[in-house]
């Protein structure tokens, strides 16, 4: 691994997830604004966040909200970067100033590498590396693409699809990333950011052990 890649551990919705990375310290939270099993309400997040400790920034994922809507929940939790995953387009982007921007692309999940599709793939999300190019100047987030979904499936793509995307934009890596493959993930891909949800989770709750197992492995 060259430069060391920043952990973001998404979808915090309890005090005790506060106390776990409080102590494990990564890089980014993650609160989902959007409908998911992880979605969690403007008030309830200002609440976590004021005991976040300093240091830690605070990430914010929306689908296709309002921007009025959108800012006046940044502007309550204190954000410090808007993770879009929508189809947000450029100038939706633009509008968010004073924001680090974090827009979201999809590839096809591992059994979907070569170029089949079915029911639990989506080809409109399909990264269309051309648009790509737009967002030179926002973070461009590689996810998973399934139909239905907007990210935190669990599933992850193929990672080599995505090498050399670090070296032309600030890469952040999503999709399938546990603490037994961070490693690999970030030696193939090299992403600024790895962003992990599902991966340090038991029964749907995030886990001490596995968030902890999952820094030491990204910096190890």
């Amino acid at each position: 691994m060259s430069e060391l890649t920043k952990i973001k551990i998404c979808g915090l919705t309890r005090s005790v997830d506060i106390e776990y990375v409080n102590e494990l310290m990564p890089d980014y939270v993650g609160f989902v604004f959007a409908k998911s099993k992880r979605r969690i309400s403007t008030q309830d997040a200002a609440k976590l966040i004021a005991g976040l400790k300093p240091g830690i920034k605070k990430v914010g994922v929306f689908v296709n909200e309002s921007i009025p809507n959108l800012l006046e929940t940044a502007r309550v939790c204190r954000l410090d970067v808007i993770q879009l995953h929508g189809s947000e387009d450029l100038d939706y982007c633009k509008k968010l100033a004073g924001y680090e921007v974090w827009k979201s692309f999809g590839l096809p999940g591992t059994e979907y590498a070569g170029g089949k599709t079915d029911g639990d793939a989506d080809e409109v999300c399909f990264i269309n590396f051309k648009d790509i190019e737009q967002y030179k100047d926002f973070g461009v987030l590689l996810d998973t693409c399934c139909k239905g979904s907007f990210g935190g499936t669990g599933k992850r793509f193929d990672w080599k699809a995505a090498k050399g995307m670090s070296s032309r934009f600030f890469t952040i890596l999503a999709g399938g990333i546990t603490p037994e493959n961070v490693k690999e993930a970030i030696e193939t891909v090299k992403p600024h950011v790895v962003d992990v949800s599902s991966g340090v989770e038991t029964d749907g709750h995030k886990d001490f052990e596995k968030i902890k197992k999952l820094i030491m492995n990204a910096r190890g």
